[in-house]
């Protein structure tokens, strides 16, 4: 697969290109020792990756000395006349970006002053723009000098990489959008989603920067409760989820025959429509119809979508039957597992059938997403009951994205059924068993899953009474971000 383009790499300054980290570290070392309150390994969030007056003004709160930022300043002016060393690597990776054509910035927390002292050592041609913490209202945390040099450069914050050495840096870029590269200097910084950390630059190269930015895909599964006509003002709340949750491609179960075609008309998105109630809308274009054009009120369809132009991911949507339901068969006429299992057989003989036309329809390679309202609970959630319906996806190459993000079902049981259902609906005295039964599963060629959860807005009102909540469902729905990635 083709990377999209990298459009810029922006780099920190203090302790990333230049080991001032360090003397930063030793000049406000100095001063607090002088006012009686040596610094600690504790103290560095206060004073890593922060700009002087941040840490004059802790450093004053602390000892009641005032006036401390232009002391500071000074201190580490001196420090940085005599002894800026560039990072290991630094001056290799900047010339061999500047050959590649890719255009870098310089991001620091530090004043304009210090910044134009280093960019004397390193060279100032080696950046094409520089934000310094005179230069934007809020700096480090915020993503502001981040937000700054994408709007210097004319690029999109999520096609750059930020190189950064402090948490706080890195809280900065990843708050700005973009995704980083950790080159931690004094204090640790553990890797995450979208965070990659390396122990130096000497190993980065431009390939290994632009193997960071991957085209990512957010996929939402979302069963619309007869589309969504139980609560007022539906079709604009349903338009809201899918914007709030900045999904890509959303599988839809019970549309009542029109809300795929609806929802895409006014997202301007590419949608496929199957049967009388399964939809896929998708702001990537939709290519080709998958599965039985025929398929019924319960099945699966699937569509062909092109994301940026470089890639084709099949999506499906499966609804399956809705009876007999293992949870209440389990929680309310104490079934044994044999017979949960053995009661199974008309959903997994319909999850047979769309994995059949998955495999059927799929080529070599290609990435497979199947979304669903599969109406039974996983055999990754219950230790003592293997779901067959699940356990027949797995068994055909599937994986389940949730349970990837979230492997441990007690501390992240991932509950989609039911957020307005306490409380059995025909007998109040029972409490509605709770389960996972809405999911993304995913073939894991070229996907990897980034992060997965269960999306309600606010807190819905119990039925009947469920005419003005916010979220128009009577199921959770379940967003998947993948990143694309060369097949295996």
């Amino acid at each position: 697969m083709t990377q999209p383009p990298l459009q810029a790499v922006l780099f920190d300054m203090d302790g990333t290109l230049v080991d001032t980290e360090r003397l930063w570290w030793e000049a406000v070392q100095d001063v607090a020792t002088e006012l009686g309150r040596p610094l600690a390994e504790a103290d560095q969030p206060e004073v890593l990756g922060r700009p002087v007056e941040h840490t004059a003004g802790w450093l004053g709160g602390l000892t009641g000395a005032r006036d401390l930022a232009a002391r500071l300043h000074r201190e580490f002016a001196e420090r940085v006349r005599t002894g800026i060393v560039p990072r290991p690597g630094a001056l290799a990776l900047l010339d061999a970006l500047a050959r590649d054509g890719v255009p870098t910035a310089l991001v620091t927390a530090s004043p304009r002053a210090v910044a134009d002292s280093v960019l004397a050592v390193l060279g100032a041609d080696r950046f094409r723009v520089s934000v310094t913490a005179d230069d934007t209202p809020a700096t480090k945390p915020d993503p502001d000098p981040y937000l700054a040099a994408c709007r210097a450069l004319g690029v999109d914050p999520a096609r750059c990489v930020a190189v950064e050495d402090t948490p706080t840096g890195v809280t900065s870029a990843e708050a700005a959008g973009c995704a980083v590269l950790a080159v931690p200097s004094l204090a640790p910084i553990a890797p995450a989603p979208g965070r990659t950390v390396v122990p130096s630059l000497e190993e980065v190269t431009p390939a290994r920067l632009r193997d960071l930015v991957r085209p990512r895909l957010r996929v939402l599964s979302w069963n619309l409760w007869y589309g969504g006509t139980k609560v007022d003002d539906h079709r604009a709340k349903q338009l809201k989820v899918i914007l709030d949750t900045e999904a890509d491609v959303v599988g839809l179960q019970e549309t009542a025959g029109t809300a795929a075609r609806e929802l895409a008309e006014a997202l301007g998105w590419y949608h496929h429509e199957a049967g009388e109630n399964l939809g896929i809308i998708s702001r990537h274009p939709i290519t080709a119809g998958l599965g039985d054009p025929g398929v019924g009120f319960y099945g699966a369809a699937g569509a062909r979508i092109t994301v940026d132009g470089l890639r084709e991911v099949d999506v499906w949507t499966a609804h399956l039957h809705y009876t007999p339901y293992g949870p209440y068969e389990a929680a309310f006429d104490g079934l044994p597992p044999a017979e949960l299992i053995a009661h199974e057989g008309v959903r997994l003989e319909q999850m047979r059938e769309a994995l059949r036309w998955i495999a059927e329809s799929g080529g070599a390679g290609r990435p497979v997403v199947l979304t669903g309202d599969f109406n039974c609970p996983s055999h990754l959630d219950w230790p003592d009951v293997d779901w067959p319906v699940t356990r027949a996806a797995e068994a055909a190459g599937l994986r389940d994205s949730y349970r990837e993000a979230h492997p441990d079902p007690v501390r992240a049981p991932g509950h989609t059924w039911s957020p307005i259902h306490p409380v059995h609906e025909d007998d109040h005295s029972r409490p509605e068993p709770q389960d996972r039964i809405d999911y993304v599963l995913h073939n894991g060629h070229g996907l990897d899953v980034t992060d997965a959860r269960t999306v309600v807005t606010g807190v819905p009102r119990p039925w009947p009474d469920v005419a003005g909540n916010d979220w128009p469902s009577d199921h959770a729905a379940v967003l998947t971000t993948f990143t694309l990635t060369p097949p295996e």
